[in-house]
């Protein structure tokens, strides 16, 4: 039995059975059916068109299921819409299911954790670890999402944008659990990028694969944050720098720019020097200002400011990080890195115990707790 084959149609055969006119928690339903069906048929009898034979078997259970509920003269009118047997085309419905699953109605959390059980093949339990909550929370949120899109007309989705922001959320959700959510993000957006033919499509893809190239060395041994600045480049992974690299090179030349693009064009230029020292950090204030034009994002703006301290020198940076809000996320650590590099080592170390105490995770609190220690134990020599 291939297993890889079944998760490969599933997104597929849910997508025909809601075009179809199904709501999305009962053709989910006929679906698992038809796959357990599969299970116990193919071993002695696999069909020749595996697709075609998966939406015949889940339309006829989705028929049956429809029979027992309450309203089953109302659809009990969809039998004579049974697709015929034969092939199937060979259309790649699991766009639709990626736009249905990323409607503007849900929220975002609810958008990824649909996306990752309808189009990722990953089960409630997979989820709800992998956003560290219980099995039955991360269940009736999948169930609310499904109830919220089962009234939602299927020729009337998210647009591309909604998709992607959705796929970007998947990928920052970590690399907790026994599933890899960057590793599914990047499997998804490639099926995304094979299926549409989108510049920002690209772009995202790019910007997975390119910080997903530093992956194993952002963290030492001991689970603690290695900073950019001192990673062993050498480990990074070339292949996906070079890979993400051509995909961004390719939808630049369209000249129709996008945020995704933007912040490619910043980690390309990470992954593109040799050391730390060696940085183009004018051309990556340059792309900042580019992807402020485009997002208007404070968070972006707090980016910037770093990359103008390396740019323009620390003092620089603190002019443009005045202009910010300070209750902005990781603002504190922002100004504990350039207090430091211009010299105020009172003021850095004050500000580093502040960002910890602020830190989201516990190995960025810890990172920021020894920055402060590193300091006072200088300052007291």
């Amino acid at each position: 039995m291939d297993e890889a084959l079944l998760r490969s149609l599933t997104p597929s055969v849910l997508a025909v059975l809601v075009r179809r006119g199904a709501d999305f928690a009962a053709a989910e339903d006929a679906v698992q059916d038809a796959l357990i069906e599969a299970v116990r048929v193919w071993p002695a009898d696999p069909p020749r068109d595996a697709k075609g034979w998966l939406v015949t078997v889940a339309w006829r259970k989705f028929l049956d299921q429809a029979r027992a509920d309450a309203a089953r003269r109302r659809r009990e009118e969809r039998v004579d819409e049974e697709p015929p047997p034969g092939p199937t085309p060979t259309a790649d419905d699991t766009l639709q299911l990626y736009f249905l699953c990323a409607h503007p109605s849900l929220t975002p959390s609810s958008a990824v954790a649909l996306t990752l059980r309808a189009v990722g093949g990953l089960t409630t339990r997979q989820i709800a670890q992998a956003y560290l909550v219980p099995e039955a929370t991360m269940a009736q949120r999948i169930s609310r999402a499904k109830r919220t899109v089962s009234r939602v007309r299927f020729d009337q989705p998210g647009d591309v944008a909604t998709v992607l922001r959705v796929l970007y959320l998947v990928f920052n959700e970590g690399y907790s659990g026994d599933i890899d959510l960057a590793a599914e993000a990047i499997r998804l957006t490639r099926q995304l990028a094979a299926a549409i033919d989108h510049p920002e499509v690209a772009g995202l893809l790019a910007l997975m694969l390119l910080h997903h190239a530093r992956r194993a060395t952002r963290t030492a041994p001991d689970g603690s944050l290695v900073p950019l600045a001192e990673q062993d480049r050498s480990r990074w992974d070339t292949a996906s720098i070079a890979e993400g690299i051509a995909l961004l090179q390719a939808a630049l030349a369209r000249d129709r720019l996008g945020e995704f693009q933007a912040q490619a064009a910043i980690a390309a230029l990470h992954a593109d020097a040799p050391t730390a020292e060696e940085t183009d950090w004018v051309q990556i204030v340059e792309w900042y200002d580019e992807l402020t034009r485009l997002t208007d994002s404070p968070i972006v703006r707090l980016n910037r400011a770093v990359a103008v301290g390396e740019a323009d020198g620390p003092r620089a940076g603190l002019a443009a990080l005045a202009a910010l809000d300070d209750s902005l996320p990781r603002h504190a650590a922002v100004a504990a890195y350039l207090h430091e590099r211009d010299g105020d080592l009172r003021t850095a170390a004050r500000l580093y115990a502040e960002a910890a105490h602020q830190a989201p995770n516990i190995a960025e609190r810890d990172y920021l707790t020894r920055q402060a220690a590193r300091l006072n134990a200088s300052r007291g020599r």
